[in-house]
């Protein structure tokens, strides 16, 4: 059976200017949730490390926000902010000055197969601590890939492999019967990663594991490459590459979740996704463009 593909994303309401207050949140409810149940360009990350073996004293706690904050430059009334995508792909964004693009921080997303099996790399919005949540990782695959027990309230989903690429942590949330040891020893040890001198990350992965291209749609929503802006329930938007998107459109993952009502709109060969308040919809919608380089 089919793996679903669905976007877990944690945060609340409100711009990403209180990105730290809803850390800091996030940490309380964390601790009282344990407590009552006791619970140049960097060069590629080598996923070589020791063998694999369970981690028993490990404790992490890490309240950073998984997101880069570049600047933009002014352009008369606007703003124009250079991109990087997750496949390395450039293009420049433009937008009205009031949207705080910019200031809302991007991360990346990515999907992918390991012998035919479809998962997501995920940024989490709130860092590693969405993961860790001040517990102990079940074991070690790599120096840079940690495995850790199922979240609760997590629904369907797994086990996660959490993967440190420089500052950016991403997440790959396990489903249905669940990878084996070996499928997930190939993830850890072939996917790379390697971050920009503006601080986007960049991905790549080995023969044995198949990143999806710009266009490729799973179960209905885009799997390619893609940039984030904002995130939890407020505010987002979604530059997805999309090679012939007047045709071949579909609304990603992330913002058709329950609760949002999400629009898009074609830029040349990008797909611009968005959800949040009705103004902010219509000035992405209307205002903001994007060219790819």
């Amino acid at each position: 059976m089919a793996d679903r593909f669905d976007v877990i994303e944690a945060g609340g309401r409100g711009r990403r200017r209180w990105v730290g207050v809803t850390v800091v949140v996030a940490l309380v409810v964390i601790c009282a949730v344990n407590l009552l149940n006791r619970r140049e360009p960097a060069p590629m990350t080598d996923a070589e490390g020791p063998t694999p073996a369970p981690i028993r004293s490990l404790t992490r706690v890490q309240s950073e926000p998984n997101i880069l904050t570049a600047p933009a430059t002014r352009k008369g009334g606007d703003r124009v902010l250079r991109v990087v995508f997750p496949d390395g792909a450039r293009g420049e964004v433009r937008y009205p000055a009031e949207l705080g693009l910019a200031e809302m921080g991007s991360r990346p997303f990515w999907g992918g197969w390991v012998d035919g099996r479809f998962r997501q790399f995920v940024a989490p919005y709130l860092g590693e601590v969405e993961i860790t949540r001040g517990g102990q990782p079940i074991r070690s695959f790599t120096s840079n890939v940690t495995l850790w027990p199922r979240q609760a309230g997590g629904g369907s989903y797994g086990q996660v492999l959490l993967f440190a690429f420089g500052p950016w942590r991403l997440a790959v949330y396990d489903r249905g019967p669940g990878l084996t040891f070996e499928q997930r020893m190939t993830l850890a040890r072939q996917m790379k990663g390697r971050v920009t001198k503006d601080g986007y990350l960049v991905l790549a992965a080995g023969k044995d594991v198949r990143l999806a291209p710009p266009g490729t749609v799973v179960q209905g929503y885009p799997a390619g490459p893609q940039l984030w802006f904002g995130g939890g329930m407020g505010e987002l938007v979604a530059l997805v590459p999309t090679p012939g998107c007047a045709s071949k459109a579909k609304m990603p993952a992330v913002t058709d979740g329950p609760g949002r009502r999400g629009e898009m709109v074609c830029r040349g060969d990008v797909l611009v996704a968005v959800t949040g308040p009705p103004e902010f919809r219509r000035t992405v919608l209307n205002d903001l463009r994007v060219t790819l380089r």
